[in-house]
C-alpha cells in the first residue's frame, strides 16, 4: 500500500490568526514543530502536510481528497472553529472514507487520527471518530479560577515548555504509527502493558510525565482510548484494560473524579476496585499514589482518601505510596524490575515443607484451629504455637519460628487486642533474632467470639480476614497465593535451607 505522506493537518482557518502581529499562526508552528521532531526521531525528512491557503468558501479539490487519502495519518486540530467548519468535516469524512477502503483503520491498536485539542471541546459535541480517542491537550486550565490558556509561548516560559512536552508526546506517537506502517513486524517488542488509571486534572502533567517515563522503557500504556461515559461500558473497558495488564498504578489528587452515568462511585473507586478483581486472578502489582503534603478542601475526597489509607485490600499485593513524584516514579521501577526477573526465572515448585507458616492464637482457641490448619498444611509446613515448657525455651522457641517461617497466620479468637497487637510487635522484631530473608506475610483471621472490638480492628500490617462462621478458604487465597510465589522465588531444599 503506497502513502505520500506521513500526515495531513486538518484545521480551521481561524485557528492559525496570529494572536501578534507579524507572528506566525499557532497551526503553522504547530505543523512546523512536528515536522522538525518526527524528522529527528525517523532519520529521514518527514511528509506531513496542510493547505496553507485555506479559506471557508473554498472548494474542496481533487488534490487536496487526493493528498488526504494517502496520508499514513491525519492530525485534526479540534476547537470550536473546527467543529463550525464543514470543510473539516469533510477532511474527516474522506480519510475515514479512504482507511475504510484500504481496510487499515487502525495499526496494531494505534488509531491513523491524532486528536490535537487546541482548546476544550466538549467530548459529545465531537465527531463519532473522535470520541473514542484519548487526544493531547494543548492547554491549560487554571484551578483557582478555571480560565483556559492555550499552549503558546506568547503566555510565557512555561506555557512553551508545555507545549514542547505535549508536542513531543504527539510526535512519539506518531512515528510508532509511522513505523508499524512500515513493516508486518512489531519494531520493537513491548516489555509489557500497564495501567496507569484516569485521575482528575489537579494531576494531568503528573500523569503524562509517569506514561512518558513507561513509554521510553518500552511500556504499552493503557488505557490506548478514552473510558465511555456510562457505568457498565466504562466498567466493561476497564476490566478488559487491566486483564492485558501486568500491573496498575492509581494516582490520587486533591479533586474529586466524575462518577460514569448510573454508577454510584467515582471513576477513581471504580478502576481501583476493578484493579483488586485484577490482583486476584494473580501476577499483577498495584500501586497507590497520594502527593505529599496534600491539601484537600472538598469532604468527599477526604473520605475517599482515608477509605484508600485505611483499605485492608491494599495489603494484597500493592503499595499505597504518600510521597513526591520522583518516589514514585523509583517505585514503579522497583516493581517492574522485580516483575521481570519473576518472568526470566523459570517456574520451580516448591519441595514439600519448604514454605513454613507459623500458626498463632490463644491457648483458648486450641480446639478451634483445626480446620485451618488442615487447609494450610495441603500446601505448606504448619508450625504451631507452644503453650508448656520453660519460659526461656518457649521463648528462644517462639524467636526461631519468627526467624526462620515464610507466612504467619494469626487467630484472633479467645485474644484480646493487646495480645494481638503484641503478636505483630514480634513481627516486626524478628529482625532483631537473625531474620535475613524478608518479611513473613502475614494473615490475620478474625474468629469466633464475634465482637464490637474485633469488627473495628484494622492494621496496614497485615491482611484482616473475617472468618466469623468458620474457614472461609476463598478469603484467604491472597494470602496463600503469595505464599506460593514466594516459594518459586526463593526455592529451598527438603530441610527448609536456601538453595
Amino acid at each position: 500500500m503506497m502513502f505520500d505522506g506521513d500526515a495531513f493537518i486538518s484545521y480551521a482557518h481561524i485557528d492559525n490568526i496570529g494572536l501578534v502581529e507579524g507572528h506566525k499562526g499557532w497551526v503553522a508552528n504547530l505543523h512546523r514543530a512536528l515536522e522538525t521532531k518526527v524528522t529527528q526521531r525517523l532519520g529521514r525528512a518527514s511528509r506531513i502536510w496542510r493547505d496553507p491557503k485555506l479559506a471557508g468558501n473554498d472548494i474542496l479539490s481533487v488534490e487536496l481528497i487526493d493528498q488526504i487519502r494517502r496520508s499514513v495519518a491525519l492530525v485534526s486540530v479540534l476547537s470550536p472553529g473546527y467543529l463550525n467548519s464543514e470543510w473539516c468535516r469533510r477532511e474527516l469524512e474522506e480519510f475515514c472514507k479512504a482507511a475504510e477502503e484500504q481496510g487499515v483503520i487502525s495499526v496494531r491498536e494505534k488509531a491513523r487520527i491524532f486528536k490535537v485539542l487546541k482548546t476544550p471541546v466538549p467530548r459529545l459535541e465531537l465527531p463519532e471518530p473522535f470520541q473514542p480517542l484519548l487526544g493531547y491537550d494543548f492547554f491549560k486550565v487554571d484551578q483557582a479560577t478555571g480560565r483556559v490558556r492555550e499552549l503558546d509561548e506568547i503566555f510565557g516560559p512555561d506555557a512553551e515548555r508545555d507545549f514542547w512536552l505535549k508536542l513531543d508526546d504527539l510526535a512519539h506517537d506518531l512515528c510508532e504509527l509511522l513505523q508499524e506502517m512500515q513493516t508486518s513486524e512489531p519494531r520493537l517488542q513491548s516489555r509489557g502493558l500497564v495501567f496507569l488509571a484516569e485521575t482528575t486534572s489537579d494531576l494531568r502533567e503528573q500523569r503524562d510525565a509517569i506514561k512518558r517515563d513507561l513509554q521510553q522503557q518500552g511500556y504499552i500504556v493503557l488505557p490506548d482510548q478514552a473510558l465511555p461515559l456510562s457505568a457498565p461500558e466504562a466498567v466493561s473497558a476497564i476490566r478488559g484494560y487491566l486483564g492485558r495488564c501486568r500491573m496498575s498504578i492509581h494516582m490520587i489528587g486533591k479533586n474529586y473524579s466524575l462518577v460514569p452515568e448510573g454508577g454510584l462511585e467515582s471513576l477513581l473507586e471504580v478502576q481501583h476496585d476493578l484493579a483488586i478483581e485484577r490482583g486476584q486472578q494473580g501476577s499483577f502489582s498495584r500501586l497507590v499514589w497520594i502527593p505529599r503534603h496534600l491539601k484537600v478542601a472538598d469532604e468527599r475526597q477526604q473520605k475517599l482518601i482515608e477509605q484508600f489509607r485505611m483499605d485492608q485490600r491494599l495489603q494484597d499485593g500493592a503499595d499505597l505510596i504518600e510521597a513526591s513524584l520522583e518516589d514514585l516514579r523509583t517505585s514503579i521501577t522497583v516493581v517492574l524490575q522485580r516483575q521481570d526477573k519473576r518472568q526470566a526465572a523459570p517456574p520451580v515448585a516448591p519441595p514439600s515443607g519448604s514454605i513454613q507458616v507459623y500458626l498463632l492464637y490463644d491457648s483458648r482457641d486450641a480446639e478451634a484451629v483445626g480446620p485451618w490448619s488442615d487447609f494450610l498444611f495441603k500446601d505448606f509446613e504448619v508450625i504451631p504455637p507452644a503453650f508448656s515448657g520453660d519460659e526461656a525455651d518457649l521463648r528462644l522457641y517462639h524467636e526461631e519460628n519468627l526467624r526462620n517461617c515464610d507466612g504467619v497466620m494469626i487467630l484472633y479468637g479467645a485474644g484480646n487486642e493487646p495480645w494481638l497487637r503484641r503478636k505483630l510487635a514480634e513481627l516486626q522484631k524478628s529482625a532483631g533474632y537473625g531474620r535475613t530473608k524478608p518479611m513473613p506475610e502475614v494473615a490475620i483471621c478474625l474468629i469466633s467470639p464475634e465482637t464490637p472490638e474485633k469488627h473495628r480492628f484494622r492494621t496496614h500490617r497485615a491482611l484482616v480476614v473475617p472468618q466469623w462462621d468458620g474457614l472461609s478458604p476463598d478469603l484467604l487465597q491472597p494470602f496463600v497465593g503469595a505464599l506460593k510465589l514466594r516459594a518459586k522465588e526463593h526455592p529451598r531444599d527438603g530441610d527448609g535451607a536456601a538453595l
